[in-house]
């Protein structure tokens, strides 16, 4: 059975991630862009992450450019933006294509696997996977980051 754990890729700044380094978290996957109506999520999801790191949680920013081209920058620009604007300290993987030809096959597994099944709609969409890297939620863009259904989530994932 396929998890999160078993994928490796390129953190923003250049180096290997291995997934597997978050076995026992519970992560919050997003797909990002920094020219989007919903990037202002980056302060709240900054704010969950830096609320309950300590309990296991930690969020995942997925830049990616597949929707209206709102994120055309380079790794080393969307670094910067995420720095300066909205000081983000979780993890942020490199740019990846999320939907469409040359679908990552992270986001082949997550489109498949969660319920419900179905291609990425837009920008700052949310997979929930627990600790074993299983998917337990899969949240739309209009889900922020402080809303009730997702804290809730986040809430039973951690115990």
């Amino acid at each position: 059975m396929t998890t999160l754990h078993d994928f490796k890729l390129d953190a923003i700044d250049g180096g290997p991630r291995d997934l597997g380094d978050l076995r026992g978290k519970t992560v919050l996957l997003v797909n990002v862009a920094s020219r989007c109506g919903y990037t202002p999520q980056y302060a709240g999801l900054q704010k969950l992450h830096e609320e309950l790191a300590p309990r296991g949680f930690t969020v995942v920013g997925v830049p990616a450019n597949e929707f209206g081209a709102q994120e055309p920058g380079s790794n080393e620009e969307i670094q910067a933006f995420c720095d300066t604007r909205y000081h983000v300290t979780f993890p942020m993987l490199a740019k990846i294509v999320v939907k469409g030809a040359g679908q990552h096959p992270l986001y082949q597994w997550l489109t498949t696997a969660a319920a419900p099944p179905g291609d990425v709609k837009w920008n700052f969409e949310k997979f929930l996977l627990d600790g074993r890297g299983q998917i337990v939620g899969r949240f739309g863009s209009g889900v922020a980051p402080e809303s009730p259904e997702l804290r809730a989530a986040i809430e039973a994932s951690l115990g």
